[in-house]
């Protein structure tokens, strides 16, 4: 009865569903960075890639602007890589960017062969087979164009979000968290935006339509960037110390 409520609620009410959905990711997040340090982090990014992948091509809008859930759910990585950053250094963050880059490929290749598979034909379990796989294939069915501009919007934007993080704290002399989380976030989403909107959309759609679509998109990204702020300053903060978790012996 109450998850129904609430659901029922959040419905009518999508901008505060959107907001409590990036607070949960972000929570998440630094839950995994405490409970298991560093690997917590690689965690995040591992799961915010699976996510956005499964859910990303599902629409909505919030503020009365179009966006997708790959969006929202993709906020955490950019936080796990200027945490890591912040506490471990560009060797670590950089690390995390290409272990992403790999799971990238992993998912879309494997998913891939998935798609290859013919549904059964039993006849108790045929018209569930063929739903399920025309419902995968429109979910995963991915084009070259969408493989591509995706992989290399995440491995350059990851890794200038990475440089850029460190060149703002080297020249603030570590201050100011607040500036450099902001402004790598920001102009790495930038570039992540618009190498997403020129190689995926543009041929598809207009140039114009193309940068109108990416600079919505765009607008979402600045505020999650603007939120992650306090869960960073909160997690740099914490006395995590890395362990190897290994089972017991009784």
């Amino acid at each position: 009865m109450l998850m129904t409520t609430l659901s029922q609620w959040f419905q009518l009410n999508q901008e505060l569903l959107w907001f409590t959905t990036i607070a949960v990711d972000l929570s998440f997040a630094i839950i995994l960075f405490r409970f298991f340090g560093r690997q917590g982090l690689y965690a995040t990014i591992v799961i915010s890639l699976l996510l956005a992948n499964l859910q990303g091509p599902k629409l909505t809008e919030i503020f009365g602007l179009q966006t997708s859930m790959g969006v929202i759910l993709y906020s955490s990585i950019y936080f796990a890589t200027d945490l890591l950053s912040e506490r471990y250094g560009k060797a670590e963050a950089t690390r995390a960017v290409m272990i992403g880059f790999t799971v990238s490929i992993i998912i879309i290749v494997m998913i891939s062969i998935s798609l290859m598979y013919l549904p059964a034909s039993d006849l108790e379990t045929a018209e569930l087979a063929q739903r399920m796989h025309a419902a995968t294939a429109t979910l995963f069915n991915f084009t070259p164009r969408f493989v591509f501009g995706s992989l290399l919007a995440y491995l350059i934007s990851q890794r200038f979000d990475v440089w850029i993080f460190h060149l703002i704290k080297k020249k603030t002399r570590g201050r100011h968290l607040w500036l450099r989380n902001n402004a790598s976030t920001m102009l790495s989403q930038a570039i992540d935006t618009i190498i997403y909107g020129v190689v995926v959309w543009w041929g598809i759609v207009d140039f114009a339509t193309a940068m109108q679509l990416a600079l919505a998109k765009y607008f979402f990204k600045v505020i999650i960037a603007l939120i992650d702020t306090p869960f960073i300053y909160l997690a740099r903060g914490w006395d995590v110390t890395d362990k190897d978790w290994v089972a017991s012996k009784e």
